[in-house]
């Protein structure tokens, strides 16, 4: 059996466990991108004060809202990219005979993982952003403001992906699709910028004689996503958006496309509107990253150890 499997397994075993430290995170800036109104009483006046409402109103659970969906999803996410992306990189070094790849390269594999990505894994993110931000329109979250309500119970990722199939039909699990697909452009931006990066610091180590080491991958993942994340986040703020139940008799609710979406939270929210949840997600996305390729890289020797010893593998080499 090839690397790409244990490649798939170790990534999505970082993903899970960057994601539960990191998950907090995840939902207070979910909740600040989809919010459209910031003056209403129960409004988050930003990321310290989302924190305080969610803890009065929710406890501390409702840090951790759709935390299920989540994992799931980042475990299958993961997977699918690092081992699509494993097989398109080791197609290009067969190729070239080269031991790392061109930035083209890199973009190109980062690419085909990311749409592979994003076409099965899309619906679980769907159901995921209603459980985490608790609503499942824009107007419904407005409304609550308005008259004060307490936000609504937990429901189940299984009742939410019922829900939505029985009243919006089944391809609306692909809400935001496009936008999705735009972001492909984050992890391309993220693992070119790894890659070449990566390349530059183990010259660098070589000449000193050392290998790179847990924390150098901490650190080559934070830099990484940090520039990935600062480049696409309006897109972020408007997937996050399309990917909740769009109005069908209010046309200045509903986002009929990206671009209409863009113009819409612009002429509404000003250009601040697509930067909502910026500094907890910057944050959130750095460390998750940071963690993620940190983990990875202890989790993919275990991966290999298990396949060799489930008869998967004949060697533990990498």
């Amino acid at each position: 059996m090839s690397d790409n499997v244990a490649h798939a397994l170790a990534g999505a075993g970082g993903g899970v466990i960057s994601t539960v430290l990191t998950y907090p995170l995840i939902t207070i800036s979910s909740r600040l991108q989809v919010q459209k109104d910031d003056a209403g009483k129960d409004a988050y006046k930003g990321a310290l004060d989302a924190v305080r409402k969610i803890l009065q109103k929710e406890g501390p659970l409702g840090l951790f809202s759709g935390v299920n969906s989540a994992l799931f999803g980042i475990a299958i996410t993961n997977g699918v990219y690092y081992y699509w992306y494993e097989f398109v990189k080791a197609a290009f070094l067969a190729t070239s005979k080269k031991r790392g790849m061109s930035t083209p390269e890199s973009m190109a594999a980062g690419a085909v993982a990311g749409a592979a990505t994003v076409l099965i894994t899309n619906p679980i993110w769907v159901v995921n952003t209603r459980q985490t931000t608790k609503k499942d329109s824009l107007e419904e979250g407005q409304k609550a403001q308005q008259m004060c309500k307490v936000t609504k119970n937990k429901a189940s990722a299984w009742s939410t992906f019922i829900s939505i199939v029985r009243e919006d039909g089944p391809f609306a699990l692909w809400q935001g699709l496009i936008p999705a697909l735009i972001l492909v452009a984050n992890p391309i931006i993220q693992y070119t910028a790894f890659e070449q990066l990566k390349r530059r610091l183990e010259k660098f180590k070589a000449t000193n004689g050392s290998k790179l080491m847990s924390w150098d991958f901490f650190l080559l993942g934070a830099m990484s996503k940090l520039i990935a994340t600062s480049i696409t986040y309006p897109y972020i703020v408007v997937k996050s958006r399309m990917q909740l139940k769009q109005s069908k008799s209010d046309d200045a609710a509903r986002y009929n496309s990206v671009l209409d979406g863009f113009q819409k939270i612009i002429r509404k929210e000003g250009i601040q509107g697509l930067y909502k949840g910026l500094n907890s997600k910057l944050l959130q996305s750095v460390l998750t990253a940071a963690m993620l390729f940190m983990s990875k890289e202890e989790l993919y020797q275990y991966s290999v150890a298990l396949l060799v010893a489930f008869g998967f593998r004949k060697t533990s080499q990498k």
